[in-house]
């Protein structure tokens, strides 16, 4: 996990960790984190770091169900969210405000990542967890269900109709109950398939008690604004390479990439241009570069090499070396082999063939 995310979930956790009897250094430790890191109100931390100092805590204090709760209920809608929270606070309608929380996800508190749909006569919001490890899912699930659960009612008023919400966690019984108690009157069944929270469609049309247009609009450009200045200042290319060389063979589409970056496609397709690169020049050199590793430093054959970079056809694979290196896979194991001149080819990013 490796995207900039505010000090202030990380802080929040740090708060928790000092009242249960966490030392500095311990909440902190391996963390590369240091308390003026986190006492900067404009500074980041990757979203590594922030699970890391949860694995401290959750270390120090155990298993608790409700340790993830009581960390998410410290995560206030202005505290937490900040210019994040007040855009979607200023939202006309409630859709207005879900739609506003899906396109800056990035800003949020939380670590799932919601989609939303809308199904029939109800409303749907999937909650991913599936970027998060496994160690610490259910606290992180537990945590962010908290906050939202306690946004909600802020957002959308005191009458939130919450006997119409169901919702349905891939957590165990203890942590549904957990969080169930800070949801009155919501089921929270467990042991499901995947994050679901419903309500009726009709919902969604409601007018937000302190929808203001103007602010919407103002705190949506800040929105955009600090977005921009987060993903500027790490290298768009290098955040790209990092998810591609995770599972070579699957290397992921541009908008399930954009995604785990928290941004739309048409940004990260903007910010690879302004470093002039592109997605699929970025395909193509991952490949090379690993193609080139295996062939040269193991034994296997070319055939499970393609397969390794998630080609069907050994015939594609090899094309696309032969354009990258100017030789087919097995002349240049061959040359490397006999210790002659490998260097690639250069080409073109109109001519780069992936397969």
């Amino acid at each position: 996990m490796d995207f900039p995310r505010s000090t202030i979930p990380t802080r929040v956790l740090t708060e928790v960790a000092r009242a249960y009897g966490m030392s500095e250094s311990d909440f902190l430790h391996g963390t590369g984190l240091s308390p003026a890191d986190l006492a900067d109100p404009d500074g980041t931390v990757e979203a590594g770091q922030e699970v890391a100092v949860a694995r401290n805590l959750i270390g120090h204090v155990g298993g608790l169900p409700e340790l993830g709760v009581q960390v998410g209920l410290r995560l206030t809608l202005g505290g937490a969210a900040g210019i994040y929270g007040f855009a979607v606070l200023s939202s006309r309608t409630v859709r207005d405000a879900i739609l506003i929380a899906m396109r800056y996800a990035a800003l949020s508190p939380a670590l799932v990542q919601p989609v939303f749909r809308e199904i029939g006569k109800r409303a749907v919001i999937v909650f991913d967890d599936s970027d998060i490890p496994p160690d610490v899912r259910a606290f992180f699930v537990a945590r962010d269900l908290a906050a939202i659960g306690q946004m909600l009612p802020l957002v959308c008023g005191d009458e939130f109709p919450w006997q119409d919400v169901s919702i349905e966690l891939r957590l165990d019984p203890a942590h549904c109950r957990a969080l169930s108690e800070t949801l009155p009157g919501v089921e929270v069944s467990p042991a499901r398939a995947r994050n679901v929270l419903t309500l009726p469609r009709a919902v969604l049309e409601r007018v937000l008690p302190q929808a203001d247009p103007h602010t919407a609009a103002l705190c949506e450009q800040q929105c955009r604004e600090l977005l921009n200045r987060r993903g500027e200042g790490r290298g768009t290319a290098a955040m790209m390479r990092a998810l591609l060389v995770r599972d070579p063979a699957n290397m992921p589409s541009m908008a399930t990439a954009a995604q785990q970056l928290r941004i739309d496609t048409r940004t990260l397709h903007r910010r690879l241009l302004r470093e002039q690169t592109s997605y699929r020049a970025l395909i193509c050199e991952t490949r090379e570069a690993i193609a080139i590793e295996l062939l040269a430093t193991t034994g296997l054959k070319v055939a499970e090499v393609a397969r390794r970079l998630g080609y069907s056809e050994v015939a594609a694979f090899s094309r696309a070396f032969k354009l990258w290196t100017g030789a087919p896979p097995s002349t240049y194991r061959r040359r490397v082999a006999q210790g002659a001149d490998t260097e690639p080819v250069l080409v073109g990013e109109g001519h780069l063939e992936c397969g």
